[in-house]
């Protein structure tokens, strides 16, 4: 952490003890900044739902800053600790799982600031609302489109990686089983094993990928559930020369899965929308603020975009899921 990071951090956790012991809170009705607490401004999904918060904040008059948690439970109470001491006007979470969330949710509740949780969910806690998407059935859409292109092929007798996101969040364990419950329908038994991604690097799957295949020569198919990681299983089956030979399945999106999906190197991908989830999540947050009561739960449907619908649903997926970034 940069040394000016690391002081700033220090006294905003020196206010909000400070705070506590005066037994007060900032006001919040002068308070006019809306903070996003995010894993990891890396990962292009988190990226797209910061924009969708920041643009609904700026819209209604607030101040926005996205705090970047680089996929630490200890950096993200650090930037809670900040944001609760500046007494910012609402805070919006994607936690970096679901088991450190309430550590955050109980802050946030001792010091009266309301907190709307975007995706990941939490194990426990009070927050205004969650808003997440449908992984259940979204994995197991990616999963029927899988398996249908493996009997297609004829490799259905063969095993499936599974390259996951961390399976102590909510939405990884629902992904995981809604995705083994369409190969289970499917009749495809095999699998050649699960890594839990921590960095969520192309990187980092380049290497599960390529211990998967030197383990199990029967693989014909892996799932890689997030984006950008996606990129490193398609180079690692390249460097083991196995292209077309392991069909590769994905999660959520990236313009780089545009032609990808045309070209069939990606047979489908369940695409979360996370610009408009983030603006949902800044919707409730200021309804609250108004008075108002949003849904405690709010469900955004997961796009299942296939090789043959990508041309259909390109205009959609450039707004709601690229944030517009892609031309």
């Amino acid at each position: 952490m940069k040394r000016r990071t690391f002081i700033h951090a220090l006294a905003g956790t020196a206010l909000a003890v400070g705070m506590g012991l005066a037994g007060s809170t900032p006001s919040l009705a002068a308070s006019k900044e809306i903070v996003y607490l995010t894993p990891g401004l890396d990962l292009p999904f988190w990226r797209y739902l910061s924009k969708g918060v920041e643009k609904v904040a700026t819209d209604n008059g607030y101040t926005f800053q996205a705090l970047d948690s680089h996929n630490s439970a200890q950096t993200q109470l650090r930037n809670a600790q900040d944001a609760i001491a500046r007494g910012v006007a609402g805070i919006v979470i994607s936690p970096t799982d679901s088991s450190t969330a309430p550590s955050v949710l109980q802050l946030a509740e001792k010091a009266k600031i309301p907190v709307v949780v975007a995706d990941i969910g939490t194990n426990s806690g009070e927050y205004v609302s969650f808003i997440i998407s449908d992984n259940f059935e979204g994995a197991k859409a990616v999963g029927a489109a899988l398996a249908a292109a493996m009997k297609a092929k004829g490799v259905q007798d063969g095993s499936v990686g599974l390259i996951t996101i961390s399976q102590a969040r909510k939405n990884g364990q629902a992904r995981t089983a809604g995705f083994r419950e369409a190969m289970k329908e499917a009749g495809i038994t095999k699998e050649a094993g699960l890594q839990q991604m921590q960095s969520y690097t192309a990187d980092e799957t380049f290497k599960f990928v390529q211990d998967m295949i030197t383990a199990n020569p029967d693989m014909k198919a892996i799932w890689i559930q997030t984006d950008q990681p996606a990129i490193g299983a398609l180079r690692a089956i390249k460097a083991a020369r196995k292209d077309g030979q392991i069909l590769v399945a994905a999660f959520d999106g990236i313009p780089e899965f545009v032609d990808l999906l045309k070209s069939g190197q990606i047979v489908a991908t369940g695409m979360q929308q996370p610009y408009l989830m983030g603006e949902k999540s800044a919707g409730a947050l200021v309804d609250h603020i108004n008075g108002k009561t949003p849904e405690k739960e709010i469900l955004v449907p997961i796009l299942g975009v296939t090789s043959e619908n990508i041309e259909q649903l390109l205009p959609t997926v450039k707004e709601t899921v690229f944030a517009n970034e892609m031309k």
